[in-house]
């Protein structure tokens, strides 16, 4: 049996600094060999070790040449593309997005599978499984190649139980142990996320949140919800639960608007989107289609006002319990409406509420639910692949 080899032995450094090497890559990209050394602080020949030893092992490969301003080119360096393949899904009612992801950045096409509303003809691991195949062959990968998916869900999900909670949208997909259970289905790690949760991960990494302390992302789509993010970390709650304020009773003033709304759901999601657009004369079957046919609407501005006086009612109480930086509106409704409707929003709240937040339109350009989902899975595949490197 093979011992393990003490701290500050030379087999424990060399893999530690092939660790940091291989860490840097993934950040930057790529480097030539006198640049690895300047970021990790090591020798030029230690640095030139390090790169012999993971081009050895198959992790990176040499891109082309950089040539210097004094002295013969340099050859540049970069993780080998494919190397640690994943796929980000985002399963909605209408519509489930599957992009494969790797560890090195590589660019892949997102593949939409438009649906009825109601899955329950598909059970969760056969829905996966469809989105994993559609996502690969597109990419160009072997499904069989795939280490692991982090899948945005239209539920709360307890992380410490794996139990799935405040759903009506999905038929078919388990209550309990749900990663568990998934990944032993797909032969594979899966992670499941509250959509809403992950869109912010986005927010935060790719969007208006970065210069963020925290933020609301305030979600309108055919369902409403809210995340927290508290300096980088998004509050999940006891339970998961933290941010389903569509279950909130409507307030008294929402009489005023809508006198059949029970509860901000009713107020302010899809079914409402629906009813302001058809007083316009707007209809469609589908959500998404309805969203853009508000967007080419003459009537645009006065539907996004009457669906701002509705949003601003949601946000009130996120406003007195959390006092955040800013709001962000996302989902379907928040990227259509984009700065005009965090405008009427803003405004609607000042005339109402004793409240002046700042009200700002997504930054993610992506579909926010994916997005998110890729950035949690490339943490995933980078850890897992730095931490691939043994100390023997």
């Amino acid at each position: 049996m093979a011992t393990k080899s003490l701290p500050g032995t030379p087999s424990w450094l060399g893999a530690t600094n092939d660790q940091k090497a291989l860490a840097l890559l993934l950040e930057y990209g790529v480097l030539t060999r006198n640049r690895l050394g300047e970021l990790s602080g090591l020798s030029k020949p230690t640095a030139s070790q390090m790169v012999s030893r993971l081009e050895a092992a198959g992790l990176i490969e040499p891109v082309g040449e950089i040539a210097g301003s004094r002295g013969p080119t340099a050859m540049s360096y970069g993780v080998r593309r494919k190397l640690a393949i994943g796929v980000a899904i985002d399963v909605q009612p209408e519509v489930t997005r599957s992009v494969v992801i790797d560890a090195a950045g590589g660019d892949y096409p997102v593949v939409e599978d438009f649906h009825a509303r109601s899955r329950g003809d598909k059970d969760a691991a056969t829905e996966l499984t469809g989105a994993v195949h559609r996502a690969c062959a597109q990419a160009g990968v072997d499904p069989a190649r795939v280490r692991g998916a982090v899948v945005g869900v239209q539920a709360a999900v307890n992380a410490s139980t794996g139990e799935l909670s405040f759903t009506d949208e999905m038929p078919g997909w388990p209550r309990e142990n749900i990663n568990t259970r998934l990944s032993a289905d797909l032969g594979f790690d899966v992670v499941v996320w509250n959509d809403v949760k992950v869109a912010a991960v986005a927010e935060r990494e790719i969007g208006v949140g970065k210069d963020l302390g925290s933020f609301a992302l305030f979600w309108v789509g055919n369902g409403l919800g809210v995340a927290f993010d508290i300096r980088g970390e998004v509050l999940a709650g006891a339970s998961g639960g933290a941010g389903e304020i569509g279950y909130l009773s409507a307030p008294l003033r929402a009489a005023d608007l809508d006198p059949r709304a029970r509860d901000l759901q009713d107020l302010i999601s899809g079914d409402a989107i629906a009813s302001i657009a058809q007083a316009y004369g707007v209809s469609a079957e589908r959500f998404e289609d309805l969203l853009a046919a508000i967007d080419a609407s003459n009537e645009r501005d006065g539907m996004l006002t009457q669906i701002a006086e509705r949003v601003a009612l949601g946000i009130a109480p996120v406003l007195a319990v959390l006092d955040p930086e800013a709001v962000i509106l996302s989902g379907p409704v928040g990227v259509m409406g984009g700065d005009v409707l965090a405008r009427e929003v803003a405004a609607a709240i000042e005339n109402h509420t004793r409240w002046h937040p700042l009200i700002q339109s997504t930054g993610v350009t992506q579909p926010p639910v994916l997005a998110g989902a890729a950035c949690v899975l490339k943490e995933r595949l980078t850890e897992g692949l730095i931490a691939a490197i043994t100390r023997p």
